[in-house]
């Protein structure tokens, strides 16, 4: 395979062209979690092939957020430019000391980077400047706290740090797209996780080899070995099925349940996913 260059233009092509990008970092092996670790303290010593070969192994998942986004005046091709820097600058500041999967950590950057794309280069999204300074004082800290608590952070916890109000913690985390955790993994030991079954059922998708129909079938199947209200929070924490995203909060209110007790719920049916007998079929896909 020919040499990718992990660059803003590295998907500055006509939209037929990008099934040819999306096939090709189809092809780009990935790596364990004891590599990621290895490269990242390489990346710090200033390798840069590790670099390179961090940012390539993670390129499939700036698409699964990039397509969060369509449809508010920037084309997926561009989408995934910024989100691919943002990837880049996730690669360079990540800690691996913390315990954490680079992926956890990369999201809030790449989300940040397609969000200052959208406020400058958008018609339909504008936001006030100093909303755009808040969404990205907020996502840093959201990003900082996860890796100190291990946990998704809390509204308050965000506010404490940032000085910003709760309030407006809250309302600037709407604007910016609500964080998702992609830190569970569907299978044991397998380095995918659900973000890799995002999709967007609003536009076509190029990416039709990264997101199959086997894959998103084998999830449904694997969902139903889960009793029905942890296959129904599972959904829609990770907006499978076709349902949105939705926070630990919206899916309490919808069920009449606390925020923990949400959590407790989600993380259960996470152990159960990892355990059950179509991991094996699961991590066919997901290898």
């Amino acid at each position: 395979m020919r040499q990718l260059k992990i660059t803003k233009q590295v998907t500055n092509r006509e939209t037929a062209s990008l099934d040819k990008y999306l096939q090709e970092i189809g092809k780009v092996e990935l790596i364990t979690a004891e590599e990621e670790v290895e490269l990242a303290r390489r990346i710090k010593q200033g390798d840069q092939l590790a670099l390179e070969r961090l940012t390539k192994a993670n390129l499939r998942f700036v698409v699964s957020v990039a397509k969060q986004y369509q449809n508010q005046g920037l084309t997926l091709p561009d989408l995934i430019n910024e989100g691919n820097l943002g990837l880049i600058k996730a690669a360079q500041r990540f800690d691996e000391t913390r315990g954490f999967k680079f992926i956890s950590y990369a999201v809030w950057w790449i989300r940040q980077s397609i969000l200052q794309a959208l406020a400058e280069q958008s018609r339909i999204v504008r936001l006030p400047l100093n909303k755009i300074g808040s969404i990205n004082k907020i996502n840093k800290a959201f990003a900082k706290l996860e890796q100190d608590f291990e946990r998704e952070p809390s509204a308050g916890e965000i506010s404490e740090l940032t000085e910003i109000s709760e309030d407006d913690v809250k309302e600037s985390m709407k604007s910016s797209g609500r964080h998702v955790s992609m830190d569970a993994p569907l299978v044991q030991g397998e380095e995918n996780d659900m973000y890799d079954v995002l999709q967007s059922d609003d536009s076509p998708r190029p990416d039709a080899t990264l997101l199959n129909d086997s894959l998103r079938r084998e999830i449904e199947r694997a969902l139903k070995t889960l009793t029905q209200r942890e296959a129904d929070v599972i959904r829609l924490y990770f907006g499978l099925s076709g349902e949105h995203t939705m926070t630990l909060e919206e899916i309490g209110e919808r069920f009449d349940l606390t925020r923990e007790r949400v959590r407790q719920i989600k993380e259960k049916a996470i152990r159960r996913l990892k355990h059950t007998s179509r991991s094996k079929i699961l991590k066919t896909y997901l290898g």
